[in-house]
């Protein structure tokens, strides 16, 4: 069938997919670098510098091991530790109000659909 055929193609689309948006926001990070530093300090995150250079790093190498469909399943795992601690450091939407509550609580939800799709391509790639 068609749709059998074309399985195993979206699936390697949505893994490079998956693995682009964590490589393209590590890229963007090291451009905003002292902004997001400066924020982090201010929600008290300890060493915020050493904690954002060694997540955008770990950010970057472990999306290219997703797009590139090696060591799946551990960076899926890092990629969803990553992704639940950088929500809590910065988007702590119980904490704000109108707006910017309802934007970070947007932004929360859409991290819990990324992780979602994390775990399909764990899941795939256990097949």
């Amino acid at each position: 069938m068609f749709g059998s055929d074309l399985a195993p193609a979206l699936m390697v689309v949505g893994r490079v997919l998956l693995g682009v948006l964590f490589v393209a926001g590590g890229i963007r990070h090291l451009t905003i670098f002292a902004e997001i530093g400066q924020v982090m300090q201010k929600r008290g995150v300890p060493f915020p510098r050493l904690i954002l250079g060694a997540g955008t790093a770990f950010q970057i190498a472990a999306g290219a091991l997703l797009m590139l469909g090696i060591l799946v399943v551990p960076a899926v795992l890092g990629l969803t530790i990553f992704t639940i601690a950088a929500s809590v450091m910065m988007l702590n939407f119980w904490d704000m109000e109108g707006e910017p509550r309802a934007a970070a609580f947007n932004n929360w939800l859409s991290n819990i659909g990324i992780i979602g799709g994390l775990f399909v391509a764990a899941a795939q790639s256990l097949l």
